[in-house]
């Protein structure tokens, strides 16, 4: 009889151990999938949150264009079309995703040196009230600021891997006057053309980033 009421006993305990076994794992199970969908939230806002600024960027360097060539005087119409050298890569390179995070990053640190050579020529040029002044300072930082929000991105996804910071970048030799209105709306010209490359990048990595770090996540 007490072999019986232990055997009992012994089979009550293992049903609620395995009961509770399974509770644990369906717990671990829908936390994990409560993280991964959280940290999925996190990647999509921060992809988001650069996506709105680099498009907000690229609509004030059309107004900022204009306000260059409205300000430099005869011919400024053609500045922009000159072939200029030393001027950065517009273009997004690599294959991978952290390739390109990382190639979106160190192509706007490139460019910060030559808005500040820009900057410093057109005060030369320019009154010290003139607005372009002014949109050239408010654009550089709105520029800066959008590189301090890929570095971060970069980081929470490849925590692993440095982040290139980029290589030197080579500012033009002395120039005159007509050089030095040409090189500004180059500048401006081409990293319109960068904003709008990181624009396309950042809609294609918030589908292919984010969804698989998800997916990963919940895997494991």
């Amino acid at each position: 009889m007490n072999g019986h009421v232990k055997s009992m006993h012994f089979q009550r305990f293992m049903e609620t151990a395995t009961t509770l076994l399974s509770l644990l794992l369906v717990m671990a199970f829908d936390s994990s999938r409560t993280v991964a969908a959280s940290r999925n939230q996190q990647c999509g806002d921060s992809v988001q949150k650069s996506l709105k600024l680099s498009r907000l960027l690229q609509k004030e360097s059309v107004d900022l264009i204009k306000t260059y060539k409205a300000s430099q005087g005869e011919m400024s119409e053609l500045f922009c079309k000159v072939s200029v050298n030393n001027v950065p890569d517009p273009n997004i390179s690599g294959l991978e995703p952290s390739e390109k995070i990382a190639s979106i990053y160190t192509h706007l640190q490139e460019f910060f040196p030559h808005f500040e050579w820009v900057y410093k020529q057109q005060t030369d040029l320019q009154l010290p009230t003139s607005p372009l002044l002014s949109d050239l300072r408010r654009f550089t930082a709105g520029s800066r600021n959008l590189a301090y929000l890929i570095k971060p991105f970069y980081q929470s996804l490849f925590p692993n891997v440095p982040l290139p910071e980029g290589g030197p970048t080579t500012l033009p030799p002395p120039q005159n006057v007509f050089q030095q209105k040409v090189y500004g709306c180059v500048v401006l010209k081409t990293f319109k053309e960068l904003l709008s490359n990181v624009s396309r990048e950042l809609r294609s990595l918030k589908s292919q980033v984010c969804r698989r770090r998800t997916h990963t996540n919940t895997l494991f």
